[in-house]
Formats: C-alpha cells, structure tokens, sequence
C-alpha cells in the first residue's frame, strides 16, 4: 500500500505509460497496473480487506481485461470494482457503469444509486470518464447494440433470479457486446447436490444452472477459473449466503465461525458473444 496518494496515482500513471507503449497490452503489462492500481490509497480499507476473497487481479485477467477495452460493468454499485476498473480503462479504454434502474418506491434503490453517484463524483481524477447508463429490467439496450467488448457482473444472478428477470438480463449483456466479445461472471455457487430454487432465496446459484440460462441466449462458454472458490463454505446457513462476511446478518451470532469460513464459495466463468 503507497502511504502518499501522490505516490499511489504517480505507479498508477507510470504502469499506464508502460501499457501505452504497445499498441495492444500484454497480460504482463495489465497485471502490473492493476497492481498498483490495487494499492492505491484511494480504495479504502474495507475495499482493501476484500481482495483476500475477491480477488480482483487474478479475475480481471482471467476475463482478459486491457486497459484499451470499452467495459460494461453491470450493476456496479457500491463500486467496488468500479474503483479498479475505471482506473484501469480511463486513459485508451471506456467504462459503463451500468447501474440498477430506478425505481421511486424504493428507498433502498434511490439511496444505493444516490451513494454511487457521490462516490464518483469525489474523485473526478479517477472517475470523470464513467458513463453512468441505465440497466433495464425489461431487457432493453443499455447501450448501443455490439458497442462494447467486454461485461462484467459480479454476485448479480440472484437478484435477477428473485426477480423473474435473468434471461433478460442477460439478453442485454448479449446485445451490448461486438460479436467476439467476452461476458465475465461471478457469481456465488450452489451445492450441486441440492434442486436450484428459482428464486435462489439463499444467494446460491448452481453452476450448471447458471451456465444453461447465460448460454440460452447466445453465449458460448470458454472457460472456467477456481480463483474465487472457497472449500470451506457449506452453503446450508440459517439466512443464505448473507450469513457470511461480510453482511452477518445474524450479528453476532456464531460469528467468529463464519469468519473463519470466509466469503462465499464463488464460480467464475468466462463466455463469448459468437463471431457468427
């Protein structure tokens, strides 16, 4: 970690001029950016704890992310990845922040846009370039139809699941991206051994499952990656996947057991948009 900011956006720059001088970046070269990036100050300390499970660099690279790709991040908020990304992609690339569409009943939504909103207009020197779109839920555009090259999702499937709205989703995704394109998912893995609930009720989603509904609407899949698997979750909790870190949703109760278990077990896949 840079204790002075300066010295954080001065190896961020410095990485970025070295991917400058290809004209495609290599893996070597990204991997190097995002590690500055990673260790910037400005990702503050609970961001920072996280990496431990997420592991930002290692899926970012497996998606086969450069900093000259257009990205649609879907349904970004809080912004976790956005603060890795839109660095990332700020200087030869474009970021989409793709965010929840509104909806005015809902105080939960109007404050989770509200607060990532905020977040990027603090820091206008990382994120002044984002362009904020509007995710459908009735699977429309969100942006121009093969405009992109790459989207992201992370821990997203449930709540589409929940509400009856996946194959849309994912109708969406399939549209934005030029053919060739690539779709990362992340999401958190069932026990295969258990029928998925439709509604995914406990924040599970199983991998076959999840692999038949993305390639339902045109996906291919190419690869799966282990990098954000945790052996050690037995996904049978009184409250779902929320009972682990770092939501604990029953506070204090067997707390200290579900930390040592960790974030939830996690597949993570990659897909192509077909050339033809």
């Amino acid at each position: 970690m840079f204790a002075n900011p300066r010295l954080a956006a001065a190896a961020i720059a410095s990485a970025l001029l070295v991917a400058a001088c290809a004209a495609t970046s290599s893996r070597q070269t990204t991997a190097a950016t995002l590690t500055a990036i990673l260790a910037a100050d400005y990702r503050p300390e609970e961001s920072r704890a996280r990496d431990l499970y997420r592991h930002p660099k290692e899926t970012l690279l497996f998606f086969g992310l450069r900093p000259e790709m257009s990205v649609l991040e879907v349904w970004p908020e809080p912004g976790w990845y956005t603060e890795v990304i839109a660095p990332l992609v700020r200087d030869k690339g474009r970021y989409y922040a793709a965010v929840i569409a509104a909806e005015p009943e809902s105080k939960y939504i109007s404050e989770r846009l509200e607060n990532y909103r905020h977040k990027l207009s603090e820091r206008p020197d990382l994120y002044d370039r984002v362009s904020v779109v509007s995710f459908p839920a009735d699977g429309g555009d969100a942006v121009p139809p093969a405009s992109v090259d790459m989207v992201v999702t992370f821990r997203n499937i449930h709540n589409w699941m929940g509400r009856d709205t996946a194959a849309q989703a994912f109708a969406t995704m399939y549209r934005a991206l030029k053919p060739g394109g690539v779709l990362g998912v992340v999401e958190h893995r069932g026990n295969p051994a258990v029928a998925q609930d439709p509604k995914a009720k406990s924040g599970y989603v199983n991998e076959d499952y999840a692999i038949k509904l993305i390639e339902a609407q045109g996906f291919r899949l190419v690869a799966k990656s282990q990098v954000n698997a945790n052996p050690k979750d037995t996904k049978d909790y009184e409250q779902g996947v929320w009972t682990l870190p770092p939501t604990y949703r029953l506070g204090d109760k067997d707390r200290d057991r579900y930390a040592a278990i960790g974030e939830s077990d996690r597949f993570t896949l990659r897909f192509v948009k077909p050339l033809k």
